[in-house]
């Protein structure tokens, strides 16, 4: 085994200088997964990739090159994708740290996926697989750009409801002229959940603030309907929630 596994000793300045090369692919690539992230606002953007793709191809390269000086040892026999499998699980930490649930719905899929597999491209730049870390750069880039409007598509053909979050001044009759508009545009409600918000505003003078999530059922596109609802007197805010997944 000793003559088929690649050594690097302290003393190999040179080949270790080579090994450099393959982290700085990694933070190349992973920086780049990063910036799609950063331009999208996420939680994890442009560091926290660079930073887990860096890390894992710095593992990989300590689990291929940094026991070699052991291999000359009797019965001493070496298996680099352990750490390479330890990486897979313990990114899954970092990943659940991103995901969290307000309102039945889950935020942060998106961006955890992202993370797995800026740690899976470090890992094929430390494994010296640049063709399969680029590749996986791009499939990145195709999943969470280029699936957006098929996933619109997809949405608009379901019969499931579709969230939507409004913000209101309370007790102005705003949420019956949300709920009218949206009756009138051909969408059913088929749930509906209110929170109260800053109770203690009325107290001063400004009107109490009130958030409804509305699931509307209809096939007809959801958009045009949140530019008319911000329209309509004592709206302060409308959002899809489902939106801000993809671009995650």
């Amino acid at each position: 085994m000793g003559g088929t596994f690649p050594v690097l000793w302290a003393s190999d300045l040179g080949v270790q200088w080579l090994v450099i090369l393959d982290l700085l692919l990694a933070l190349v690539l992973c920086t780049v997964i990063g910036i799609e992230r950063e331009l999208a606002a996420k939680s994890a953007g442009l560091r926290t990739h660079a930073l887990v793709g860096v890390g894992s191809a710095a593992f990989m390269l300590v689990s291929k090159y940094g026991f070699g000086d052991l291999l000359a040892l009797e019965h001493v026999a070496l298996d680099p994708s352990r750490i390479a499998a330890q990486i897979v699980s313990g990114i899954g930490f970092i990943g659940g740290g991103l995901i969290f649930v307000r309102r039945d719905a889950v935020r942060g899929l998106t961006t955890a996926a992202t993370v797995w597999v800026a740690a899976a491209v470090g890992t094929a730049c430390g494994a010296g697989l640049p063709l399969l870390a680029v590749a996986g750069t791009a499939v990145h880039y195709l999943i969470t750009r280029g699936y957006r409007p098929l996933a619109r598509t997809l949405s608009r053909q379901s019969s499931a409801p579709r969230p939507i979050h409004v913000t209101y001044n309370d007790g102005h009759g705003v949420l019956r002229s949300v709920l009218t508009l949206c009756t009138e545009r051909g969408f059913a409600v088929a749930g509906m959940t209110v929170d109260r918000e800053d109770p203690a505003d009325g107290d001063n003078g400004m009107p109490s603030t009130a958030s409804v999530t509305l699931s509307l059922l209809g096939r007809i596109p959801i958009h045009p309907l949140t530019g008319e609802l911000a329209e309509i007197p004592g709206v302060r805010g409308v959002r899809i929630p489902e939106e801000e997944e993809p671009a995650d």
